[in-house]
């Protein structure tokens, strides 16, 4: 069984992102399975926090799930065309300390997918990732590219990912990073 940690970088409770997490959820191969993760409850980073009380238990629950798993699968919001400052401060704390980025994220197979209502989709904020996924030492997977844009328009009121051409595309982009993560 390919099992890959899936966490969506937004807390919005109607987030677009987390729809689209269930749905690659939903439409991952058999024999793979998906560990939704959520980066709610990590504090912002503070050096002085982590020096006085160490790496908070919600990040080190996390980075156990990340480092037993085959692989990770990021899904991006896109806000001022970059990286969401919450989810960027997930990673931030998960490569606490420094000396675990290796154990936790060394040459672990990562995918990247995303979310947005307006017409870019998250391409912006997916290339802003590749500097992180560099020093994180991080497999990035470019075998396809997943950016939903209008997602207003393809998910609905529930979250479900109702667009048959979106859900078409996302079940081949699971496909392929399953396949990967699990080295076949």
């Amino acid at each position: 069984m390919t099992r890959i940690v899936g966490i969506a970088g937004s807390l919005r409770k109607a987030s677009f992102n987390a729809a689209l997490l269930r749905a690659a959820a939903e439409l991952a191969p058999t024999g793979t399975q998906i560990d939704v993760a959520s980066i709610a409850g990590i504090p912002l980073y503070d050096g002085d926090l982590e020096s006085e009380r160490g790496v908070p238990e919600s990040v080190v629950a996390l980075q156990e799930r990340i480092a037993g798993a085959d692989g990770l699968l990021l899904v991006t919001p896109e806000y001022n065309q970059s990286i969401p400052g919450v989810f960027k401060n997930a990673i931030d704390w998960l490569s606490r300390p420094a000396r675990d980025i290796p154990r936790i994220f060394g040459d672990k197979p990562v995918a990247l997918i995303g979310a947005t209502p307006g017409r870019g989709g998250t391409r912006l904020a997916q290339t802003a990732w590749l500097p992180v996924f560099r020093a994180l030492g991080v497999r990035v997977w470019y075998g396809r590219q997943l950016y939903v844009d209008a997602a207003g328009q393809v998910f609905d009121a529930e979250g479900r990912l109702t667009d048959e051409k979106v859900r078409k595309l996302l079940q081949e982009f699971m496909a392929g990073f399953a396949a990967v993560a699990g080295g076949r």
